[in-house]
């Protein structure tokens, strides 16, 4: 696993060569996709010419680098950033909020949620609330990393009758999510769900969900019945903010009619 990149006191040219790397590209496939000459990336990389800030955000693009760490590409060139970051209950967000929670209710009575870039739950709907019933109040004081809350042992771990499956999917997603981001944080915390000690199931218990060519579903024991759900990611698509960039809204749709049919029940009761 790569490291997090530092940006703290460096050249430019170097952080732009490091992303490249990490996407696997040569310089020469780098310049013919962003449709500069190999001489200037070069000389870019090397320090022995600035880039411009417009050049910098078109690199970044091809790059696919995230709107967070374009901001410190341009700090290091001595740019202002380009991308805001506002908490969610700044006013200019009200519009997002509102659509955000929407889509939410929209989702019921299914489970859905809205999580930043930790995996630390920003909302959710009712359906999930009734999911994590019983779970003890340490893992649910704010901020309620989900991932932890799902594996931790005293979380939801001991109710997934598809627990190694299941860890294995989120951890697989964390690693590529990390591949991705380079975020230090992620990687501390991939770390630490690592440690985790998986609760004792007994080997009745202890099954795989039906594999599928779409998606791993997640077998969630839930009053003494079995939902089998299968999760899907939305995120917005041409953001400009980066708290909204970092968001991604987490849904768990019913995987057949029995699960359907009792989160219905969950609902009406």
């Amino acid at each position: 696993m790569n490291a997090a990149l530092p940006h703290s006191h460096r050249p430019v040219g170097d952080l732009l060569r490091e992303w490249r790397r990490h996407r696997r590209l040569s310089q020469l496939e780098l310049a013919a996709e962003a449709e500069i000459s190999t001489r200037h990336l070069s000389f870019v990389e090397s320090g022995r010419s600035q880039p411009s800030r417009d050049m910098i955000l078109h690199l970044a693009e091809y790059l696919d680098v995230p709107l967070r760490e374009r901001n410190a590409l341009l700090v290091a060139a001595g740019f202002a950033p380009a991308f805001r970051e506002r908490p969610m209950d700044d006013p200019a967000l009200n519009a997002a909020r509102r659509m955000i929670d929407l889509l939410l209710k929209g989702f019921e009575p299914y489970p859905a949620l809205a999580i930043d870039r930790h995996w630390n739950l920003v909302t959710c709907n009712q359906a999930t609330l009734r999911l994590m019933a019983g779970i003890p109040e340490a893992l649910l004081t704010p901020p309620i990393n989900v991932l932890r809350l799902s594996l931790h042992p005293a979380g939801l771990a001991p109710r997934i009758r598809n627990l190694a499956q299941w860890r294995a999917h989120l951890l697989d997603r964390l690693r590529r999510q990390i591949d991705a981001s380079h975020d230090p944080q992620l990687i501390e915390l991939l770390r630490e769900l690592r440690a985790l000690s998986p609760p004792a199931l007994d080997e009745a218990d202890a099954i795989e969900g039906p594999g599928t060519d779409i998606a791993v579903p997640m077998l969630l024991e839930v009053g003494g019945s079995v939902l089998s759900m299968i999760s899907t990611t939305t995120v917005f698509g041409t953001p400009v903010d980066i708290t909204l960039a970092e968001l991604a809204l987490e849904s768990f749709v019913p995987a057949d009619e029995a699960t359907a049919q009792k989160l219905r029940e969950m609902a009406q009761s």
